[in-house]
């Protein structure tokens, strides 16, 4: 794509913690910071992404359709140390260019999900290179504050949960592997920040606001009934012959038990969460 159309997504991503309109709009999109091949500066590219389950995401050269590979995929080849940013945290990874049965596997899903990515490897009369990026160091999200914070997670869970609403309303016959992958990864990050908060946010917050106690016992069992729609939610996906009038059902409930949390949770805390 043109670096002017580069720059304006990049700008408009940043400025906007990973929401942008136009050609992007709702799709899942990440900033990739890589380091040139040959001159060693840093170019930052935006690209769509796949979840893989949550310790990494995929990647695809696609390059538009373009008969050349992007320079990003050479800039890994060379550098395989990289910068994601995903509109809430920023952060290291490592950049693996898939092989074989690997990237076929991976390629296929892309596929099933969106046919888009055969008709651009059909038009580059290439292979398309399939890239995994693995977090190896983050840091706390990109946030003045813990009120901005909680904000800036809570959107991005919202943000997915509603992409996989659309994608199952608009599923085919049956449950596609990337859109099991998708509900999974989303399934596993919030079990790993609800327990993030039990372990740690609430009980800091319930020493230094010993009235808010009735609210964090709230909260916390509201975590255990989000849980257990996790839970009914593998179950159901489980299997690949997984009804997908059910996978609809636990999704809804899923997304309209966990918006009702979210929005309690902001309520309650986010005034105590603010600066000073």
């Amino acid at each position: 794509m043109p670096l002017d159309f580069n720059a304006q997504v990049i700008e408009e991503f940043r400025a906007n913690n990973g929401r942008v309109g136009g050609y992007f709009e709702g799709a899942r999109l990440i900033l990739l910071t890589t380091t040139g091949a040959q001159t060693g500066v840093r170019h930052t590219t935006p690209l769509g992404f796949l979840p893989d389950g949550g310790e990494r995401i995929i990647v695809i050269g696609s390059a538009g359709g373009s008969p050349k590979h992007p320079a990003w995929y050479y800039n890994v080849l060379a550098n395989p140390v990289v910068t994601v940013e995903d509109g809430v945290f920023t952060y290291e990874a490592e950049a693996v260019v898939l092989q074989g049965a690997d990237r076929d596997e991976a390629f296929a899903r892309a596929v099933e999900a969106d046919p888009a990515w055969a008709e651009y490897e059909t038009k580059a009369a290439r292979t398309l290179p399939v890239v995994a990026l693995t977090e190896v160091a983050s840091g706390p999200p990109n946030a003045s504050s813990f009120a901005e914070a909680l904000r800036l997670i809570h959107n991005a869970f919202r943000r997915e949960i509603g992409l996989i609403r659309k994608e199952v309303a608009e599923s085919g016959p049956g449950l596609g592997a990337q859109l099991r992958i998708n509900c999974l990864t989303l399934c596993k990050g919030l079990h790993n920040h609800h327990t993030g908060e039990d372990l740690g946010m609430f009980p800091a917050l319930a020493n230094q606001y010993p009235e808010l106690a009735p609210t964090i016992e709230r909260l916390s069992a509201e975590h255990d009934q989000i849980a257990v729609l996790i839970e009914d939610l593998q179950t159901v996906i489980s299997t690949p012959t997984a009804d997908l009038a059910a996978v609809r059902a636990e999704v809804n409930r899923l997304a309209d038990a966990l918006e009702a949390h979210l929005s309690y949770e902001e309520s309650q805390l986010i005034p105590l969460l603010q600066p000073a």
